[in-house]
């Protein structure tokens, strides 16, 4: 593991410099989702901090490729409050905007509420086989990129045949160096391979773009795992859907969706 990086972004001032486990796997000039969802997801975080703290929705919206460059990340609160709060933040390379995320921030306070906990619907980790993610970049000596950022341990499922799929993914190296990963953004980054665990058509045939990723959470993740139990549906117009039930060890934490451009190889 010597020639992996330590982290998938180093800081540079106000710039984030991505490593080479940023790259995704269709192009070796571009990010993988993952990256820049979690770094929107940690400007949201950091932004205003308040009575209003926790995310319970954030929406990412990759606007074009994101070309493996430094970016800029900023945000900013265009709603604000003390029970409910909006954020907005984006993400710019080469003076262009490349993303954007719309989160909803809520207040926590303890009630004493009865617990009422969702059936969890996938295995644990420590059940699961590892899971080899296979993609044109991952195969030979340029072979490192986001992929190579997660442990991964597949519950159910086959990357070689369509159909659903719960897989878990835990961060090996944090996504700005020096940094712990939040469970938002260990959330984030795991959750923008829904798409990629689940397909609903033949792999190698066809492309599953996602535009856009939303998680809704209804409380923090624990611990560094975090399992996708993932769906996708496709018409034969070209649109398709991902749905993730998104877990920690203890069960479910909530859902993400992505809207799907499908394609023809």
């Amino acid at each position: 593991m010597s020639d992996i990086p330590d982290a998938v972004f180093h800081v540079d001032g106000d710039r984030l410099v991505p490593t080479v486990l940023a790259r995704g796997p269709w192009s070796p000039d571009a990010q993988h989702g993952g990256g820049p969802s979690a770094l929107l997801a940690r400007a949201v975080e950091a932004c205003d901090p308040g009575p209003a703290n926790f995310v319970a929705r954030i929406t990412m919206e990759l606007l074009r490729p994101v070309p493996l460059v430094p970016v800029e990340v900023t945000a900013r609160t265009t709603r604000p409050g003390k029970k409910v709060q909006f954020i907005e933040a984006s993400m710019v390379a080469d003076g262009v905007q490349v993303a954007r995320a719309f989160a909803l921030k809520v207040r926590t306070e303890e009630l004493g509420l009865p617990r009422v906990e969702a059936e969890p619907t996938m295995a644990g980790p420590d059940t699961a086989k590892p899971f080899v993610l296979d993609a044109p970049l991952s195969r030979g000596p340029m072979g490192i990129g986001f992929w190579s950022v997660m442990d991964v341990r597949q519950v159910r499922g086959s990357w070689t045949e369509p159909g659903p799929a719960a897989v878990w993914f835990r961060l090996n190296v944090p996504i700005v160096a020096g940094e712990e990963p939040s469970p938002l953004q260990r959330v984030a980054a795991a959750a923008d391979f829904g798409n990629g665990i689940s397909s609903a058509l033949e792999r190698g045939a066809y492309l599953f773009i996602n535009p856009d990723l939303t998680i809704y959470l209804h409380r923090s993740a624990v611990g560094e795992w975090i399992g996708l139990d993932a769906h996708t549906a496709a018409e034969p117009s070209g649109v398709g859907m991902a749905e993730s039930v998104l877990h920690d060890e203890r069960g479910r934490i909530g859902s993400s969706t992505q809207a799907l451009l499908v394609d023809r190889l």
